[in-house]
Parts: C-alpha cells; sequence; structure tokens
C-alpha cells in the first residue's frame, strides 16, 4: 500500500481520518477481514497511534469495526435492524418471540425496578434472563421482572431455576389480558454481566430498552433490554414510540 499524507483541516485530524479510513474499508477491505497493525497504519496515513486509536475508536462505536482481543481490529458486518415495537402487543414469550429463555430466579430486584412495578423493595420478584441472536451473533440480552402477584398459579416444577422455570413464568404470563405496553430507550454502557453475554468489554456502548407491560391497570412485567449498540440499529412499529427522559434515576436497570 502507498503512503497517503493527510492535509491540514480544520476539524480534528482524528476525525478527519476516521473519514478517511471508512472511505478505505469500504474499498479495500471485506467484512472480517483483519487491519493491519496500529504501526502500519499510522505510517500509511502519517499520524502518531495516538491519532489512530482515536479514529480507530470511533469507527468502533458506529460499528464500523470490531477490536476482538486475540484477534486484532475486524472489518464489521453491516448493522442488523431488530424489531422493537409491533402493531400487535404481545406477552414475552409469545409463540413468534423471537427471544430465548435461559434462566429464571427469585430475587430481590432493583429499587427502582421495584417502584415500577409497585411491589414493596424487599419483595422477590420472578426474574427471568434472555437473551436474543441474530445471524450467529448475540445482540441483545434481557431481564425480565414478574411479581410473584401476576403469575399467581405457577405450579412447582422440579428445577428451582434455569430455562424449565422461566418458561413456566413466561406461559403464566399468556393467562393475563395484556392492556399495552411503553418503551423508552436510551444510551448506556454495558455492565460486566451483560458485557460477558453479548460477546462486548464492558462499558461499551449499549442500547437499553426498558419495556412495562400493562394489565389489571398496573404493571404486570417489566423488560430490561440490552442491546449492542456496534451492531444493533432499533426499529419500531407504528405503536412504538421513543420517551426521552432526562432524569438518569428513572432508568430502571
Amino acid at each position: 500500500m502507498g503512503t497517503t499524507q493527510l492535509e491540514s483541516v480544520p476539524e480534528p485530524k482524528y476525525w478527519h481520518l476516521k473519514t478517511v479510513l471508512s472511505e478505505a474499508l469500504e474499498t479495500e477491505f471485506t467484512v472480517g477481514e483483519i487491519l493491519p497493525n496500529e504501526r502500519d497504519l499510522a505510517a500509511r496515513f502519517g499520524v502518531a497511534r495516538a491519532t489512530l486509536r482515536q479514529a480507530l475508536e470511533q469507527l468502533e462505536l458506529e460499528g464500523r469495526l470490531q477490536r476482538r482481543r486475540g484477534v486484532g481490529t475486524t472489518v464489521a458486518p453491516p448493522r442488523v435492524g431488530v424489531a422493537v415495537g409491533t402493531e400487535q402487543h404481545a406477552w414475552p414469550g409469545a409463540n413468534d418471540d423471537v427471544w430465548q429463555p435461559a434462566d429464571c430466579t427469585q430475587a430481590v430486584p432493583p429499587a427502582s425496578v421495584a417502584d415500577a412495578l409497585e411491589s414493596g423493595r424487599d419483595e422477590p420478584v420472578h426474574t427471568v434472563r434472555r437473551s436474543r441472536v441474530t445471524h450467529g451473533q448475540p445482540v441483545a440480552a434481557e431481564l425480565l421482572y414478574v411479581p410473584q402477584s401476576s403469575v399467581p398459579d405457577l405450579t412447582a416444577i422440579d428445577a428451582p431455576s434455569g430455562a424449565a422455570r422461566a418458561r413456566a413464568v413466561l406461559r403464566e404470563l399468556q393467562h393475563l389480558d395484556l392492556e399495552g405496553q411503553e418503551s423508552a430507550v436510551e444510551l448506556g454502557s454495558a455492565r460486566a454481566d451483560d458485557a460477558k453475554e453479548l460477546d462486548r468489554l464492558p462499558g461499551a456502548p449499549v442500547l437499553v430498552v426498558t419495556t412495562r407491560y400493562l394489565a389489571e391497570g398496573r404493571t404486570a412485567a417489566l423488560s430490561v433490554a440490552t442491546y449492542r449498540a456496534d451492531t444493533c440499529r432499533l426499529t419500531f412499529g407504528d405503536s412504538g414510540g421513543v420517551e426521552i427522559h432526562q432524569d438518569p434515576e428513572r432508568r430502571a436497570s
């Protein structure tokens, strides 16, 4: 490859470099291809490695690159469109649900979740953990909080936790008449448990979708779904809106 020197521009050098790199990704590299190391890239574009790292980090944030330990920096596939809202409301676990149940435990939820569910802050709830995979890659992880009052007829099963327990909770939810659901979206950072499940590093950018399921005039279940911001583009149906909260304390997580 030849050497390309950056021209003097008024915008930050790393931002201009990001644009140049973005064009190179489209013309010189294919999805999954490993980029040259930082030293070679810095020499090619005539910039300091610190400037290069800033540009690479921005491209990773935008979902153009994936940086993986032991592999290097690779060209990321196009973002997948993940539907969130639909014209028809449905309980989690309905026949066309794309989420896969992984586990279910009974535990006291975070205070913000207990307040949203209008349950006692010391009252355990069913916590269903689910995952979502698209094109073979994990794109989202969900915690679904279900108070015991929403599934009063939940029958005892042999396993106190696990996927079987999760499916049992989801089946019982179907017995309630769903009156509606409300979703809110905000940008966040991946916590350690979510990062592990999503194959990201802790602190990676994520999109958090909080959904309240309404029945009998109350919040019958609360979903907190964490989507990979580097690979997902959220799409909404006609009834799906985006609610903006200026108070960060209102986030249920």
